[in-house]
């Protein structure tokens, strides 16, 4: 991996840097997360975070664009994450994911000198890192929000498709979650939008969880805005009103 520290006089690009995160947090979850609430703004070729000390608080989202790069960078400038605001700029070298596609991997504009001896060496913990987290393979996989009649059934119709469908009320029963899915990654999405009030999961049923607003109408925003979003490539968000 290329160094991608920054400095301040760093043009716009596709990756963004970001500092300032909860080191508490454990990496796949952070990864995740980083994902959930960043891929909102366009296709997310690669999340990138380490274990190391010199890397700890620190990540880099790698966009198709630099116009969802810029978007990400100005709307979730101090953005609560895992209660730490976050501090986001552009990166200052690209990503090898970037430098691969647009044919400037070798030679690197900018490298410093030791970067040749650690070149493999980084290139392999890359490699393990990305084996854990998400795969750049899987960017076929995110894009626009399918239509609900695409979605894939989990288990049958009735476990995910109320018969009646509940009237428009201000909770939202949100189902297909990936199991990993944690109260924070929910809260961080819907939190997004007008009259959040909280999350509940049930703990004794992974992959559903209910989502209460202010009002029927700031639910229905909410709605309208997460329907079919993918916090995993193989788990469409679907998102109905709560039966009460």
């Amino acid at each position: 991996m290329a160094d991608m520290s920054t400095g301040g006089d760093v043009p716009p690009n596709m990756t963004i840097y970001i500092n300032n995160l909860n080191e508490k947090i454990k990496l796949e979850e952070l990864k995740k997360s980083l994902y959930a609430v960043f891929s909102q703004f366009g296709k997310i070729l690669e999340v990138l975070a380490f274990k190391t000390l010199k890397h700890k608080g620190q990540a880099w989202v790698v966009f198709e664009d630099v116009s969802s790069a810029t978007n990400a960078l100005r709307q979730m400038q101090g953005f609560p994450f895992y209660d730490k605001p976050m501090k986001i700029q552009y990166a200052k070298t690209k990503s090898d994911v970037i430098a691969k596609a647009d044919g400037t991997f070798v030679p690197r504009e900018r490298r410093k000198r030791h970067e040749d001896r650690g070149r493999k060496r980084r290139e392999q913990h890359d490699a393990n890192q990305a084996g854990m987290g998400l795969n750049p393979a899987y960017a076929g996989a995110y894009g626009a929000t399918p239509p609900l009649s695409q979605i894939p059934y989990m288990g049958g119709a009735k476990s995910l498709v109320p018969e009646a469908p509940a009237p428009p009320n201000n909770i939202l029963f949100v189902q297909n979650l990936p199991h990993e899915t944690t109260p924070m990654m929910l809260q961080m999405l819907f939190c997004q939008y007008a009259g959040f009030k909280e999350v509940r999961m049930v703990e004794a049923k992974p992959g559903i969880a209910f989502v209460e607003y202010g009002d029927e109408g700031q639910s229905g925003v909410a709605m309208q805005g997460l329907q079919g979003f993918k916090i995993t490539p193989q788990n469409p968000m679907l998102i109905t009103y709560a039966k009460k």
